[in-house]
């Protein structure tokens, strides 16, 4: 098993690619006019080619038990954390204007993508990235439907059409190639296409972020405040991580998934409700306060659950 510092050295790499798209926002050759074009290059093509190279001839992906409990867990482990962090918030006195439903948003959202993806084929390899991709479906479900619905009170259908895009339908066809072994027939320089592409899929969209949190750090005042930083931080770092674990280590589940769900056990909060509060009227200030106090809170206790995590369930 590896150790605490081996697994830290695993994910600094991750952090440090965060920490360049934040220098090249401060130094202005990553400029915000570049933002939307460059996250729709991420999201509608370099994404789409990662999925397809791990999922198209991934054997794990043709047991039944991951492609639909992979889902279904992203979805559950996603509602769960909305709701905990609901109800812890207002324990600690936030109230509806003031980032209450904000910080249930923000909190109970985990980085199931761009952290969770470097460190799954570091630990495990592709045929367990390949489930982890399934699982995020179920994740993209939940923030677009329990999630909004918490957020702002958008409708359920409203919600669903937001499924509706090219991650989520290069998965489908990925999917259904890879259980009828059609990858037999794509063309070699096809996939050399798709495999340079998806390489760039993660360190751009690391970048993107780091660009994207430059702007709130160069107002460090704001970032941090007592009850917010503090309860997100036990919540995401603390007991959702415990409620995962227990997850992995009882539910009948394929040894990959149970990889996947203990690496997201280990999340920090992610970075997509920075974007979305803000686009639905929530609050958000307080989504910066829970997304970088548990980003910079997760760079020494993802090893630490990783390490507990692996040592307990597997």
């Amino acid at each position: 098993m590896p150790s605490y510092w081996q697994l830290l050295l695993l994910i600094l790499p991750v952090f440090a690619l965060i920490g360049v798209g934040a220098i090249m926002r401060r130094v202005r050759w990553l400029t915000s006019e570049a933002d939307a074009s460059l996250l729709k290059l991420v999201v509608n093509f370099l994404y789409p080619c990662l999925i397809f190279e791990n999922v198209l001839g991934n054997a794990a992906l043709r047991q039944p038990g991951n492609l639909l409990l992979a889902p279904l867990i992203g979805f559950a482990t996603i509602a769960m954390g909305i709701y905990l962090s609901y109800y812890a918030a207002r324990a600690i006195g936030l109230k509806q204007g003031e980032g209450l439903r904000t910080f249930a948003f923000s909190t109970g959202i985990y980085n199931y993508g761009y952290i969770a993806l470097p460190l799954m084929v570091a630990l495990f390899g592709p045929e367990s990235v390949g489930v982890l991709l399934v699982h995020n479906v179920g994740c993209e479900a939940a923030i677009w439907t329990v999630g909004i619905l918490m957020l702002a009170g958008l409708s359920l259908r409203e919600g669903w059409r937001k499924l509706v895009n090219a991650p989520v339908f290069a998965l489908f066809a990925a999917v259904l190639g890879n259980t009828m072994d059609l990858g037999r027939f794509i063309p070699d320089v096809a996939f050399n296409v798709i495999h340079m592409s998806a390489a760039c899929a993660i360190p751009l969209g690391l970048m993107l972020i780091g660009a994207t949190l430059m702007e709130y750090f160069q107002r460090p005042r704001e970032m941090f405040d007592a009850r917010v930083t503090l309860a997100s931080s036990v919540l995401r770092l603390g007991v959702l991580p415990v409620l995962f674990l227990m997850l992995a280590k009882w539910l009948p589940v394929s040894d990959d998934l149970k990889r996947v769900i203990i690496v997201q056990a280990a999340m920090p909060a992610g970075i997509l409700p920075l974007v979305i509060a803000k686009h639905y009227g929530g609050h958000s200030l307080t989504a910066v306060r829970v997304v970088i106090g548990t980003t910079v809170l997760g760079v020494f206790l993802i090893p630490l659950w990783l390490r507990l995590g692996l040592a307990w369930v597997m």
